[in-house]
């Protein structure tokens, strides 16, 4: 019988990455991956706590959230180089998200937690959102999980 490979923890990853990149002399993926290593150190030391892959995960998902929107305001202001740079850091983080829901897995979800609750029109949204915020951090774009939210609360 062969044992299932023990999957290594985020934190760890995401340090053997940096001794990689430090390496290779990748400066652009060094700095991402220090970037990430920083923001997590400062929420373990503001918070007092070890973070475990699902917190790590959330950071990543921050950051993320904010590339996504340099990207978007550096767009309209018409800076590629800017564009250039916050899109190959985003592919950088993106690598350390599981695998995302479809939107049909993350409609299934939100129906379920919905009809657990018996909630029902839009004053019900933040319980639900609490809820499925619970359930599906780091596995789907909470932007699309809202607008999934505010459908099936719409029925």
């Amino acid at each position: 019988m062969q044992l299932p490979e023990a999957r290594m923890p985020l934190k760890d990853q995401i340090s053997d990455d940096m001794k990689t990149a430090m390496r290779a002399k990748d400066s652009a993926r060094l700095g991402t991956i220090r970037l990430l290593m920083a923001a997590i150190k400062q929420r373990e030391v503001d918070e007092r706590i070890t973070l475990d892959d699902a917190a790590i995960v959330g950071v990543v998902d921050k950051l993320i959230k904010q590339r996504k929107d340099s990207i978007t305001a550096f767009q309209s202001a018409g800076r590629t180089d800017l564009v250039d740079q916050e899109s190959a850091e985003l592919a950088v983080l993106q690598a350390y998200l599981p695998a995302r829901l479809s939107a049909e897995e993350v409609a299934a979800a939100v129906g379920a937690i919905v009809s657990a609750l018996g909630a029902s029109g839009p004053g019900d949204m933040g319980k639900v959102m609490a809820a499925v915020k619970a359930q599906l951090a780091g596995k789907a774009d909470m932007g699309a999980v809202s607008a999934a939210v505010k459908a099936a609360l719409a029925k």
